[in-house]
């Protein structure tokens, strides 16, 4: 597996690092991932998941979504959100489409299958994997309590691919009620989704850095994003 950092051009003219990682014996075959980081930003956590989807076989690209107001390489502990909560509100959803469109750009700049390119995201990247799949032609996409989702439902007739979600029943971050917005805009919307609920699960369940990690559910729902995808 070769993983490195890379450097790309925004089209509002800012430049954005990711992290990326590639599997070994890349060819036309090999399937792509955008992973989207949590609102405390492309941390230990976040690489070893693009790490994981590499050594499954994918290119993988982790785009760092507050360059445009944090220093290169930004990250805060988990027990500090305060910290990442001005660069969490600076970004709107044309900005992050356009983070979007430049890691999507890269990935298929790439020697890969371009009609197997995916988004995972988690936390604040869930809601962003929602809107990634709005934007560009994604096969498939996976949002990992996406908080905030709900206020993107205006974009649920845009799906490109089939979406899965994944929830705690015990997150205090995201209601029912916000769950159940998503979920209704997609279906009205005639868009393809699985939707997920571990009912003894909290907010952060798939992180085992945060105290709120629950190994079963993040193993399980692990195997259920590589099967969704190869589906």
């Amino acid at each position: 597996m070769n993983n490195n950092y890379v450097t790309l051009q925004v089209a509002d003219g800012t430049t954005m690092r990711a992290y990326t990682a590639l599997p070994a014996n890349v060819n036309e075959n090999t399937p792509a991932i955008i992973v989207f980081q949590e609102a405390f930003g492309v941390n230990g956590h976040i690489r070893n998941v693009t790490d994981r989807f590499a050594s499954e076989g994918y290119i993988a690209i982790a785009p760092e979504l507050f360059h445009r107001t944090a220093p290169v390489g930004f990250t805060v502990g988990y027990d500090n959100f305060a910290a990442a909560m001005p660069h969490y509100a600076a970004l709107t959803t044309e900005s992050t489409q356009a983070d979007i469109k430049a890691a999507y750009e890269w990935l298929n700049a790439q020697e890969a299958d371009k009609s197997r390119i995916y988004s995972v995201g988690y936390c604040l990247g869930g809601r962003v994997s929602f809107l990634a799949n709005a934007t560009v032609p994604l096969k498939a996409a996976v949002s990992y309590y996406g908080g905030g989702t709900d206020a993107l439902v205006d974009k649920a007739g845009e799906l490109n691919g089939k979406h899965l979600f994944f929830w705690g029943g015990l997150d205090q971050h995201i209601s029912k009620e916000s769950i159940d917005k998503v979920t209704q805009a997609v279906t009205d919307a005639g868009k393809q989704f699985v939707n997920v609920v571990y009912a003894d699960a909290e907010h952060g369940f798939n992180c085992d850095e945060r105290p709120s990690f629950n190994e079963a559910a993040s193993k399980e729902s692990w195997a259920l994003t590589l099967e969704f995808f190869e589906e």
